[in-house]
């Protein structure tokens, strides 16, 4: 019955991310009707209610993968960092706080960043960086990397102790340090589940709306420095969909930019589970 039970449920998953492929492809892909994907994908024009309607995606996907990326750089290592802290260096009474500070931060609502983003980092960054707008690609990368650590730290720190003790044992009876020992036999061991952690991580940032709605600045441009406004795929859904005509060239549009933000997800496991197969030999 557990087996059944086991397949039952994988199968129902399964199926549900098919239908939302389904859902999405039939919804999206009518836009190329109305545009070629090569204007889509390179064009920066993003103008759906124009006449005639220009749907260039390319500013779109730049600002997704920038905030993501700068992000990832900001929030990874501190997070590694204080996975590692907690982990291996931090006395008993201190790991248990800061575990139980990590677990309740992972469950900030993203809307509290974000309205921390409008509200201290915006004016900030327009009084000391001299930003003409405090909502820009920087803002919202510090905001999503606030998001990220709590998780891919407390991942990290349960990646990190699931390692036997008798390898640590091994490594400091041959003398090696305890810097040697993290770095050169826990982190290897437990690379797997730190990897799996920072993936975690980067599809959150990925797939964040509230954050970059409210915090990256809403311009649908290419940006060439840390204080401009960006638009990413996400928050262009969240601001757009509500008022968008069902069935019109602009409803399809936004269901493609949908398709495509789950197309970078695959991508993103489809290279993770590769790194994994030759981290382990296959």
């Amino acid at each position: 019955m557990m087996k059944r039970a086991v397949f039952a449920a994988a199968s129902a998953g399964i199926l549900i991310m098919a239908f939302i492929l389904i859902f999405l492809a039939a919804n999206g892909l009518p836009v190329l009707r109305e545009a070629p994907l090569k204007q889509i994908l390179f064009s920066a024009e993003w103008y759906p209610v124009e006449e005639p309607p220009l749907f260039g995606m390319a500013a779109l996907i730049a600002g997704t993968l920038s905030v993501t990326l700068l992000s990832c750089l900001l929030a990874v290592p501190a997070a590694l960092a204080l996975g590692v802290f907690t982990s291996e260096a931090a006395p008993r009474r201190a790991r248990d706080f800061f575990k139980l500070l990590l677990e309740l931060l992972s469950f900030l609502p993203s809307i509290v960043l974000g309205f921390i983003g409008m509200t201290v980092a915006a004016p900030w960054m327009q009084e000391s960086l001299g930003a003409a707008s405090g909502l820009n690609l920087l803002n919202a990368s510090l905001m999503l990397g606030f998001l990220m650590i709590p998780q891919v730290a407390s991942l990290t720190d349960e990646a990190l102790a699931s390692v036997p003790r008798d390898l640590r044992d091994a490594s400091y009876a041959l003398g090696a340090t305890r810097t040697e020992t993290i770095l050169k036999v826990v982190f290897p061991a437990a690379a797997r589940g730190i990897s799996a952690a920072v993936l975690l991580g980067v599809m959150r940032a990925l797939g964040e709306t509230m954050v970059v709605l409210m915090a990256a600045g809403g311009a649908a441009a290419l940006p060439s420095f840390l204080t401009d406004p960006v638009r990413p795929l996400t928050s262009t859904l969240a601001a757009e969909m509500g008022e968008t005509p069902v069935g019109s060239a602009h409803y399809h549009a936004l269901f493609f930019a949908g398709l495509l933000l789950l197309l970078m997800t695959l991508a993103l496991n489809i290279a993770s589970m590769r790194l994994e197969g030759r981290g382990s030999g296959r």
